[in-house]
């Protein structure tokens, strides 16, 4: 099942970064999904249970984006902190991808690293200064 849920993220990004629903473009991005290389010793520790997670964390990041983007706008976020975040246990690179993409996805963090000893380096924004 993991490996179904690969394949559907890879072939989503392939049609968030083209914009296009053609059955051309449909079927270039089935064949370029399919002759991506993928690691079979990393795939195989994420469980079901991981990535309908991290799914979950992709939906509840939208509402989080906006009102972060309306927080921002109405009091001003003056300070800067760097902070590291440990990645959670068994992920593959597909999960890896959406954690990034759930952290960068909301308006005061950006993942400015990864580091493949197990935690990501993450910049904030902050309305008072970090203790």
């Amino acid at each position: 099942m993991t490996i179904i849920l690969d394949f559907v993220l890879r072939l989503t990004v392939w049609f968030l970064l083209t914009a296009d629903l053609s059955p051309l473009n449909i079927v270039i991005g089935l064949v370029v999904c399919l002759l991506i290389p993928r690691s079979l010793t990393l795939s195989r520790t994420a469980t079901l249970r991981d990535w309908v997670e991290a799914i979950w964390q992709s939906v509840v990041a939208i509402p989080q984006a906006y009102i972060e983007a309306v927080e921002i706008m109405v009091r001003p976020h003056r300070y800067e902190d760097l902070t590291r975040k440990d990645v959670p246990p068994r992920r593959t690179p597909g999960l890896v991808f959406l954690d990034i993409f759930v952290i960068t996805f909301t308006p005061k963090t950006i993942v400015t690293r990864y580091h493949k000893r197990g935690w990501y380096e993450v910049h904030w924004i902050r309305r008072r200064k970090p203790q």
